[in-house]
């Protein structure tokens, strides 16, 4: 960051931001984009583990996508029997498109003969986000899914798996906390 081009600082200074808080406000902002990537893989990929260890068969499929040519396919984050899990850490996605993208996928998910599920550990803090994922949740539930969000969503992975992913997490962070 050292190198960066800095010229977009006149628009910070004109909104009355020193250069001292735009180089902090950059540096977070990568800080944040790199945590959020990772931690939602972290995440996303130990869940994927305890499914594997639960149901040996299990893993990622790509399916053709039937209903449209955008995308070409639909990605299903972990297939046990004929549950598509979908796995997410934390989903703020405010755009429209997302719910006619979503609902696109867990039709073509069902037309394949599997049961979309979709988990997600963190619901998102901001309103218009909140909105989609009740939506999705009803999309859903109304195709013949399930949707497990939050504290469900850890009990989901639990009860399917007998791994408490949770627990584990927890003891990870306070060991690192009490270094």
């Amino acid at each position: 960051m050292q190198n960066d081009d800095l010229s977009h600082f006149l628009i910070y200074q004109v909104l009355g931001i020193s250069n001292d808080e735009g180089l902090l406000i950059d540096e977070y902002q990568n800080k944040g984009r790199f945590l959020y990537k990772y931690a939602g893989s972290f995440l996303e990929n130990a869940t994927k583990l305890c499914f594997k260890y639960a149901f040996e068969n299990s893993d990622s499929l790509k399916i053709p996508n039937t209903l449209g040519i955008h995308p070409r396919t639909f990605e299903i984050d972990c297939l046990c029997g004929l549950n598509a899990i979908e796995i997410k850490w934390k989903d703020a996605t405010t755009g429209g498109d997302h719910i006619i993208k979503e609902h696109t996928r867990i039709q073509v998910i069902k037309n394949a003969g599997f049961i979309p599920i979709r988990i997600m550990f963190y619901y998102p803090n901001r309103q218009q986000a909140i909105k989609i994922q009740q939506a999705l949740e009803t999309l859903y539930l109304e195709i013949g899914g399930e949707y497990y969000c939050g504290d469900k969503a850890w009990r989901y992975v639990q009860s399917q798996t007998q791994i408490d992913l949770k627990s584990i997490l927890d003891q990870i962070a306070m060991e690192r906390q009490n270094g």
